[in-house]
């Protein structure tokens, strides 16, 4: 079993920056990729971004390109989500995602593709 625990979320105002990170850990961590999705209240929740965990090659919402980075540091099983420029409606539980080592390039912004889950971090926007 593979557990995933994200931190670095906060309380800021607009335009500031924050780092979300996301450690694994337990069983031999062999994700394909990993991801980072967001849900607001009453809203469904969604991508927001995902790296392949060989290669480090990225793909990132359009609502978050130009401000938004999203990294990996394969030696120590963590990943970060780097959130510059922040806008209130980037307010939002932000949780952290593993694929299967089965996964591809070409579902990588749907949920279900993913296998592991972390339990979530809030990032609240003040304007």
């Amino acid at each position: 079993q593979v557990q995933l625990v994200e931190s670095g979320g906060g309380l800021v105002q607009a335009g500031d920056s924050l780092r979300l990170s996301c450690a694994a850990s337990g069983r031999t961590f062999s994700s394909y990729a990993m991801g980072w999705f967001r849900q607001a209240p009453g809203k469904e929740r969604e991508f927001v971004a995902a790296i392949t965990w060989s290669a480090g090659t990225t793909d990132l919402a359009d609502s978050v390109k130009g401000r938004f980075t999203m990294s990996r540091d394969k030696a120590k099983n963590t990943m970060y989500l780097q959130m510059n420029v922040l806008k209130p409606e980037d307010t939002a539980v932000y949780y952290c995602a593993g694929t299967s080592p089965g996964g591809r390039w070409g579902i990588l912004r749907s949920v279900g593709t993913y296998y592991y889950w972390g339990q979530g971090t809030q990032v609240t926007v003040s304007s």
